[in-house]
């Protein structure tokens, strides 16, 4: 079942008409701005101006409220002071009017008494069929349409109403900003939408719906919180269905950037390592900066991924080809030599070029138009490269030397439809659009050439991958009631489908001999007990036992360090284990994220994950693909290569268990809090979990 009524969304988006409760003669006003900014940008549908005394606004004929409006409306947009909020609101009720943008602020992002005011008002707007953007916000436009349903100034300037892309942020202001960067840096939007405190309509609706426009090709996510994990998870699936790329600003990476961010927006801030991770298994591209943000959308929009992440760099200086170099690399780009055929013809047409990858031209290449021709063509098909970033300086910012050179860029283009080509180095605005319209993205920052490329081959290997979600079905028993002990963890894990070392309950001194007798020494012992966490802070745990008098010895003393440290502790006995050696150790791990659920951590074990942090997380469930990608994000990857001459790990082991887990965790989603599997050791073939610990959500009801 969809979570999104997009149904419900066209009419608010896309209306025939719209009235303006509290609307103003004074185009300055924020009752006046949205009829002069309809008009402006040719509006189409029926303009109705509602003001109780006045007959005429701005030229068009005034309605003393909304009842008195022949004919149907489609949106109402709320330009009036708070107390005058509810009623306007059961006037469009009662008109059956559809969507309501509703600029009136003084609710959830001011106090709890305007937060339960809110709630109150979009529960009935609600019953009444009504949907509402805000309150507290600066409403949206339809580039296409001209439906300018905003107050922000920005507007005051006609855009070019062919944009492709559409672009949703929960802060208005930022709106307006992205509107008037896009006018000065030549974009074009075909939506802007703005969701102030999302009484009703939220971030993910918009993105889903414009996953759904066929007017927009790329979408561009700001975001402060998220308050539907799940929504938000459905609108990302739809883009992805629909190959829409999305770029994303997330705020508060710190925590006193997700304290101001809740703050500002009444928002759920969440965890921003979750927050990452779902960036990366959604395939979303996520900036650090309103430039990059702006760079990528940019990229996406006038020019498709290129077909691989094979890439030639060009360039009039050594030292900025070196550059470019390190950053596709770093990248994942392959930076590939120039093959010896197409070197052989690079000498010929600049005998003192540099041939090799990147490929040093000097200026003698922009000396000739044929000649950059006739280079480009060289590298782009002798070369086999996917993209091609040309670095030329400040030769391109002369407008008259940069049109001379236009005709070359015209032909390049078109004769290689499927390569991605763009160009570092100063270009003068004219130009820039000129490019823009073959499909050449321009950056004065050469990486930021290079950065872009990379991005597009993420959209196209996010994109490409088939999306489906591991069926996580009820062939799993319940989980126990209670505290959790690690037998009972291990259990759980096991029947999840986890691999689980062999343990044996010894609840005296001659069953723990008898029991590592059975299984083969040396063993480990390791308390039991649902009241004691962490069993080495107690002195419960005892290794490397090879001998009855050793395992008998450290049961006597494991129970009785129990028994001091916890004298309240109810303890059941002791875990007897076999002894394991070699492999890997990793840790599998879940924790509940209030706004998405389950998430699945996966790091290396020991000194690396407490001291360095190197985990990856992803949202439960996901499958073995997935699994994989998760193992390759962590900074030490290559320790399950092998290291000094140790075999590699059983990668597709490890995978099937982080499968399984993430299983596991979405099944009882609602019942856990968090489980561990540590040390988990990853051997050449196989792979066992050591120890595990379940923690139930206070108020479970396991299932």
């Amino acid at each position: 079942m969809s979570l999104i009524d997009l149904e419900s969304l066209d009419a608010l988006f896309n209306p025939q008409s719209v009235a303006i409760i509290g609307a103003s003669g004074t185009p300055t006003k924020i009752g006046g701005r949205p009829i002069e900014m309809l008009r402006l940008h040719q509006y189409a549908g029926r303009i109705l101006p509602v003001n109780p005394g006045a007959s005429e606004v701005q030229g068009l004929r005034s309605y003393p409220d909304v009842a008195s409006i022949e004919g149907d409306v489609d949106v109402a947009i709320l330009a009036v002071p708070r107390p005058a909020v509810e009623g306007a609101l059961k006037q469009c009720a009662a008109k059956g009017v559809r969507g309501v943008v509703m600029f009136s602020a003084g609710y959830a992002e001011v106090d709890e008494a305007g937060a339960q005011e809110q709630r109150r008002l979009m529960a009935d707007a609600r019953a009444a069929g009504m949907r509402v953007m805000g309150p507290n916000c600066m409403g949206y436009a339809n580039l296409r349409t001209g439906m300018i349903a905003t107050f922000h100034p920005a507007f005051l300037t006609v855009m070019p109403p062919t944009g492709r892309i559409g672009m949703v942020t929960q802060s208005g202001a930022f709106g307006g900003l992205s509107a008037n960067m896009a006018s000065e840096r030549g974009v074009a939007f075909s939506h802007i939408m703005t969701t102030g405190n999302e009484g009703d309509v939220q971030a993910p609706d918009c993105l889903a719906w414009l996953a759904r426009d066929p007017d927009t090709e790329v979408i561009m996510l700001y975001l402060e919180g998220c308050r539907d994990g799940p929504r938000l998870l459905e609108a990302l699936r739809l883009a992805h269905e629909n190959r829409k790329p999305v770029v994303a600003i997330k705020l508060g990476r710190t925590d006193a950037g997700a304290r101001a961010a809740s703050s500002h927006t009444a928002a759920l801030a969440g965890s921003d390592a979750i927050f990452d991770a779902m960036f990366r298994q959604y395939g979303v591209y996520r900036a650090n900066s309103i430039e990059e943000f702006f760079d990528i959308g940019v990229a996406c929009s006038i020019r498709k991924p290129p077909a691989g992440n094979k890439i030639g760099l060009v360039t009039v200086s050594g030292g900025v080809g070196v550059l470019m170099a390190d950053d596709a690399e770093s990248r994942g780009l392959d930076v590939a030599p120039l093959p010896q055929a197409a070197r052989q013809q690079m000498k010929a047409l600049v005998p003192f070029a540099g041939v090799e990858n990147p490929l040093d031209v000097t200026g003698q290449i922009l000396s000739d138009v044929e000649l950059l021709n006739k280079g480009m063509h060289i590298i782009l098909e002798g070369g086999n490269y996917d993209s091609v970033v040309c670095f030329l300086g400040a030769s391109m910012r002369n407008p008259e030397f940069a049109k001379s050179l236009i005709p070359a860029w015209q032909k390049i283009a078109a004769d290689t439809p499927g390569k991605a080509l763009a160009i570092a180095g100063m270009v003068d605005p004219d130009t820039r659009l000129l490019l823009d319209s073959l499909g050449i993205p321009t950056f004065a920052e050469p990486t930021h050439a290079t950065r872009a490329i990379a991005a597009l081959d993420g959209f196209r290997k996010a994109l490409d991958r088939r999306f489906s979600l591991p069926a996580i079905g009820g062939a799993l028993p319940p989980l126990p009631a209670g505290p959790i002990t690690e037998l009972s963890a291990m259990a759980c894990l096991r029947a999840a489908g986890l691999p689980t070392v062999e343990q044996r309950l010894a609840t005296s001194a001659d069953d723990a001999v008898a029991a590592a007798t059975a299984i083969g020494l040396p063993v480990v012992l390791k308390v039991v007990s649902p009241d004691i966490l962490h069993k080495s802070d107690v002195g419960g745990v005892r290794v490397n036992l090879g001998d009855a008098d050793a395992v008998r010895s450290a049961y006597d003393t494991i129970i009785a360090n129990a028994r001091r440290a916890k004298p309240g502790a109810r303890i059941d006995g002791c875990l007897v284990a076999p002894m394991v050696r070699g492999g890997v150790e990793t840790i599998l791990g879940v924790s509940h994220d209030p706004v998405f659920g389950p998430a699945v951590m996966f790091g290396l074990g020991g000194i690396f994950v407490e001291a360095l942090g190197d985990v990856a997380f992803r949202l439960a469930p996901f499958g073995i693909d997935e699994a994989h990608r998760m193992i390759d994000s962590i900074r030490g990857r290559k320790v399950l290569d092998g290291l000094r001459g140790a075999p590699p790990a059983d990668l597709d082991a490890l995978a099937e268990a982080l499968s399984a887990l993430s299983r596991f965790a979405a099944h009882h989603a609602d019942a856990l809090l968090s489980a561990e599997a540590n040390p988990f050791v990853v051997f050449d073939k196989g792979a066992l979990a050591l120890d595990a610990v379940i923690e139930l959500a206070p108020d479970a009801t396991p299932a």
